[in-house]
């Protein structure tokens, strides 16, 4: 089992997602979307709302071509 018990849901400028412990500071680049809960919360809300994986400089990238 992990050592940590809540974690919270995070994102970066290129929306990409997180997990990452109560606990510790959030590191730079990243920020919360408000999201918090088990390991297994978290996972399941990053698999429901994270559906094109692509970072997002490359979705846009490929919009404009």
């Amino acid at each position: 089992m992990d050592a940590f018990e809540t974690f919270t849901v995070l994102i970066n400028d290129e929306e990409q997602y997180s997990i990452w412990p109560t606990d510790l500071d959030v590191p730079a680049g990243w920020r919360p979307v408000g999201v918090t809960g088990t390991q297994e919360q978290c996972v399941a809300h990053i698999d429901e709302v994270w559906t094109d994986i692509r970072p997002k400089s490359l979705r846009d990238a490929l919009a404009t071509a």
